[in-house]
């Protein structure tokens, strides 16, 4: 399923700036508790690392990761909670 990132409507967002590794990742695993099944969170981040760390933590746990956009400095991701 392809969807517009820019159009998405985040039911949670973390904002994750200024974590190094693995720090966005732990708040992507509280944030994602908070967020129903069929819910897309959102993480505010500007590690790297994040940008391959969130698809394969997501695919290992059963979420689908979306995707994300860059802004100034800075990523949006996107995970949709499946379970």
């Amino acid at each position: 399923m392809s969807m517009d990132l820019n159009t998405i409507k985040a039911a949670n967002s973390v904002d994750a700036r200024g974590c190094a590794c693995p720090g966005p990742l732990l708040e992507a695993k509280k944030g994602i508790a908070k967020v129903k099944i069929g819910e897309v969170l959102e993480i505010l981040s500007n590690d790297s690392g994040t940008r391959s760390d969130l698809p394969i933590w997501a695919a290992k746990v059963g979420h689908e990761y979306l995707g994300h956009l860059s802004h100034d400095g800075y990523d949006k991701l996107f995970i949709l909670r499946k379970k």
